[in-house]
C-alpha cells in the first residue's frame, strides 16, 4: 500500500522518533508499505517520520554497481533503532536528494565510511561497516529519524542561496 508522504516544513519531519520495543507483523507491514512508497517515487531510501510514522526505522536501497559497470537495483535494507558508532574523518560532498523535497538536489558533505548498529526484524542486533552511497544513504536517512533534513547540512551563502526554492516547495506541496 502506498503511504503519504511527509512534505517540506511539515512538523512531523522535525521530530525525534521513538525507539522500537517490539518488532511484530505491523513493523513487517510498515516497511512492506515503506518500500512500495519508496519505490514509486524512485528513492533510495525512506525513514518513518516521511511516512507519518514516529518510529525509529528507516530502509535504503543503494543501487549497486555490476561488473560491466552498468548500475543495478540494491537490496533492500531495514534498520531498527539505528545508531552510529564512528565516522571517518575523511569526508566527500555529493548532490542528495529527498522525497520529502521533490525535485531539489543540492551538494552535501559527509563522512565516506560509518560503523553502525541496528536491530534487524529477528529482533538481532548488528554492527556493520558501510562505505560511500551505503553510508550516504544510512547518514540521510538516520537524519529523519532525528528530525533533521539534508538541508540543515547546507550551511552559510549557499544555504541563503537556497530559500526561494524551498518556500516553493513548501508553497507547492503544503496540505498535500
Amino acid at each position: 500500500m502506498l503511504l503519504r508522504l511527509a512534505y517540506y516544513d511539515d512538523p512531523f519531519l522535525r521530530k525525534k522518533t521513538k525507539l522500537i520495543d517490539k518488532i511484530d507483523d505491523s513493523i513487517r507491514t510498515l516497511v512492506e508499505n515503506m518500500t512500495e512508497t519508496m519505490r514509486k517515487y524512485d528513492g533510495m531510501g525512506l525513514a518513518a517520520p516521511q511516512v507519518f510514522v514516529d518510529q525509529a526505522i528507516f530502509i535504503t536501497c543503494v543501487p549497486k554497481q555490476k561488473e560491466d559497470g552498468e548500475w543495478g537495483e540494491g537490496e533492500v535494507r531495514v534498520f531498527i533503532n539505528p545508531k552510529i558508532l564512528a565516522f571517518s574523518q575523511e569526508t566527500w560532498s555529493r548532490s542528495e536528494g529527498c522525497l520529502s523535497l521533490p525535485n531539489f538536489y543540492e551538494e552535501v558533505v559527509r563522512p565516506v565510511k560509518i560503523k553502525i548498529q541496528a536491530t534487524d526484524f529477528e529482533r538481532e542486533s548488528f554492527e556493520e561497516e558501510l562505505v560511500g552511497w551505503d553510508a550516504r544513504a544510512f547518514l540521510h536517512e538516520n537524519d529523519h529519524i532525528n528530525g533533521v533534513l539534508f538541508i540543515d547540512r547546507i550551511k552559510g551563502k549557499k544555504r541563503k542561496d537556497i530559500e526561494p526554492i524551498l518556500r516553493m516547495i513548501k508553497k507547492k506541496y503544503q496540505g498535500k
